[in-house]
């Protein structure tokens, strides 16, 4: 699958102007949008702690918007001209990781809201890059995460990075955006196994 494109009705759109500082939303948002296939209706049962909860991962303020960063170098952040998203990363890549290992795996997959009723492996990170590096000419999703059993008695971390070529404009970075996130999502699906 592509990275999703949704098209915005023109009420809504208007609607949504204050969601944007006041200027004129975009025609056009961008989400992301699972690869592996869909399996249609599942239905699963987990042992105590064999379900897996997945957190919405810690991101830095440059990200914590719904513009697509373009690294400049250490001190430097920009944003891809005319390319908006539905969400903020950190939300966006937790349901497609959700959705990933949910597809891939056999573990009952978990939101953070229903963790109570048992969180068994609990996943966490931070997504450290999500966005284009004009430096290299690619676009890099970058999570550190953290995998915990219940009640913290055994703990794994590991660093996934997925990339994919881009020119860092709009015709492109949706597109790679989606693959470079697909690859760290299909890399933590078997990391987490099962």
């Amino acid at each position: 699958m592509r990275f999703s494109r949704s098209l915005v009705p023109l009420a809504l759109a208007a609607a949504l102007g204050g969601c944007f500082g006041g200027a004129k939303p975009p025609a056009t948002l961008y989400t992301l949008s699972p690869a592996a296939p869909d399996p249609g209706t599942i239905t699963r049962t987990a042992s105590a702690g064999q379900a897996v909860t997945i957190a919405v991962p810690v991101i830095d303020k440059a990200l914590r918007t719904t513009r697509v960063a373009v690294d400049r170098g250490p001190t430097q952040v920009q944003y891809v001209k005319d390319v908006q998203l539905v969400d903020e990363p950190d939300r966006l890549f937790q349901r497609l990781l959700s959705e990933t290992v949910r597809r891939t795996t056999g573990r009952v997959v978990l939101d953070p809201s229903q963790s109570t009723l048992d969180p068994g492996l609990l996943v966490t990170g931070q997504l450290q890059k999500f966005g284009y590096d004009s430096g290299t000419g690619q676009v890099v999703v970058q999570y550190d995460a953290a995998l915990s059993t219940e009640g913290g008695s055994h703990i794994e971390s590991r660093r996934f990075t997925g990339t994919a070529p881009s020119d860092g404009t709009a015709a492109t970075v949706g597109s790679a955006l989606n693959d470079a996130a697909n690859q760290v999502a299909a890399d933590v699906a078997k990391w987490i196994g099962g």
